[in-house]
């Protein structure tokens, strides 16, 4: 027997409106141009729902696929693909009934079976995507047995009843798991597409997809264009005609082509939100994002420095920098200090009591300076660390603000910049020792963070391991309560420190002020282009 779950947010939204798609307001006029131009810090490094991995690809893969639910403008789900589902009363088996009138871009309809395809082919060993880890956090059943290579992909908890009913079965009731569905990994695709063209299905002319828009350009590292899916079976409440994403390296570049109406949205570079808030009061805005900045360890004892493989010298590190200059003197847009792993805005997250977060900074830099000491570091015998960042001028002035910091204690750094594609790529291989890292959560939860530092993690690029962090982890899945196992995970975190927290994220940035229907009230800050407008001046 199975009971119906339509959430009331759903049906309230469904039976007025066709979906949450741009919603012009009482007293607004659209405006004649319906182009959209943004900026992009890094070339996106796949057009793949199951294996782009960046927080900016993930942005445009909700323009070009759609899943089972989107989001609203609060981050509240909203019908995608699915218009409801039912829950079975031992909340294990979800069955999802998809809109019949869903369509892929070259007109195929979409089913259950490309649900199915998708969610098989992100588990499969052989698709070797880093986000397959997504489907044993969503407790997909022997979803773990598969990425092991324990079982075959076929036995992977998802079925198609029929065309327009999918069916998924978890190991164990997960509270937030229909939160989980907006995440690009579970998308689906196209599979005759991609097995006709193989590599070359994500090319533009070649992508089929199943979202609001497709893509017309894509020449890397430059520009994404994208332009009006007349398929999508939401278009005619679709605004914005085509979106350009033009990818700029350098965030004062960037401003400069903003200020002179090349671009209608950018990131207001490092120490810039003061100044430009006053010029430019209605376009510098300041919201809260649910990411994570840190500086990674690597203590794989195969490929890391050996000095990171002491305790000592990690705790040193992390306390011997100045958040307070980095946020207050460097960053200046709103930004949290932080000095632990989970964004504080979290839904539900309770703040862990971490004992050096109530420190004076010289009680920090002391201990610091004393931990190095016992480890056997100093003025006359310097640590020596290479520090890997991608290119951005905020992530440059922070390095060098924390090489200042870890000189003072005795810790001789030298600074590595990189591209994007190349710093990914060192640091998913091990090949590095320590690197500048950010989380942005896949969802409002605790364990979006704290599932990271797990040791089957896809994303546990400095490869820390504690059986007991991995227990806790595990144990939360079927908790009434997993706040106090996230707890004493943070605690974990800071007694063993593999990486060092920094600062907690706020979305600072330029937006032109007649751009509507961003999401700036959703703390993930996922947007979707097709709840987006121009009003008339």
């Amino acid at each position: 027997m199975k009971t119906n779950l339509l959430l009331s947010t759903i049906l309230s939204m469904s039976l007025a409106f066709p979906a949450l798609a741009a919603q012009v307001q009482p007293g607004e006029t659209l405006a004649e141009n319906q182009e959209y131009t943004y900026w992009l810090l890094d070339a996106i490094k796949s057009m793949d729902p199951q294996i782009n991995t960046d927080v900016e690809g993930s942005g445009i893969m909700r323009s070009l696929f759609e899943g089972l639910y989107n989001e609203d403008q609060n981050g509240g789900l909203v019908p995608g693909v699915a218009t409801d589902y039912e829950l079975s009363e031992d909340k294990t088996v979800y069955t999802f009934h998809l809109r019949d009138t869903a369509k892929w871009s070259n007109g195929d309809p979409v089913t259950a079976g490309d649900f199915v395809y998708a969610w098989k082919r992100l588990a499969d060993p052989a698709t070797a995507s880093e986000y397959a880890w997504y489907m044993e956090l969503m407790q997909v059943k022997n979803a773990a047995k598969i990425i092991a290579g324990e079982a075959p992909v076929d036995d992977l908890g998802v079925r198609a009843i029929d065309d327009h009913t999918f069916e998924v079965t978890i190991d164990a009731p997960l509270p937030y798991f229909p939160k989980m569905l907006t995440h690009s990994s579970v998308f689906p695709v196209h599979q005759k597409t991609i097995e006709t063209l193989g590599d070359k299905w994500t090319e533009a002319g070649s992508l089929v997809g199943n979202g609001a828009y497709v893509l017309n350009e894509h020449i890397l590292g430059e520009k994404v264009v994208m332009e009006r899916n007349p398929l999508y079976w939401d278009d005619a409440n679709t605004v914005i005609t085509k979106a350009t994403a033009l990818t700029i390296n350098d965030e004062n570049a960037a401003l400069t082509r903003y200020l002179s109406g090349e671009l209608d949205r950018t990131q207001v570079p490092a120490g810039q939100y003061p100044r430009l808030k006053s010029e430019y009061p209605d376009e510098a805005i300041s919201v809260p994002q649910s990411c994570s900045y840190i500086y990674m360890f690597n203590v794989d004892t195969a490929k890391g420095p050996a000095a990171l493989q002491d305790i000592r010298v990690r705790k040193a590190l992390s306390y011997a920098i100045d958040r307070d200059i980095i946020v207050n003197n460097i960053l200046q847009g709103g930004q949290a200090p932080s000095y632990n792993w989970t964004h504080a805005a979290t839904e539900g997250f309770q703040m862990p009591q971490i004992d050096y977060a109530s420190w004076t900074q010289e009680e920090r830099t002391a201990k610091a300076k004393e931990l190095l000491a016992e480890a056997g570091y100093g003025p006359d015998n310097p640590l020596k660390l290479t520090l890997n960042y991608n290119t951005s001028e905020a992530h440059k002035k922070i390095a060098i603000a924390v090489q200042q910091f870890w000189k003072g204690v005795g810790v001789d750094l030298t600074l590595n910049n990189m591209e994007w594609k190349v710093h990914t790529d060192k640091m998913q291989n091990q090949d590095f020792e320590v690197a500048r890292y950010a989380w942005c959560g896949d969802y409002n939860e605790a364990s979006t963070y704290l599932d990271l530092f797990t040791s089957y993690s896809g994303h546990n690029n400095g490869k820390f391991f504690s059986e007991r962090y991995d227990e806790l982890m595990k144990q939360s899945k079927t908790a009434a309560d997993p706040n106090p196992m996230y707890t004493e995970a943070e605690q974990i975190l800071a007694d063993e420190m593999p990486m060092a927290p920094i600062y907690q994220y706020t979305k600072v940035e330029m937006i032109k002020p007649d751009m509507r229907g961003l999401g700036l009230n959703n703390l993930m800050q996922n947007w979707y282009l097709k709840d987006m407008y121009r009003v008339a001046n």
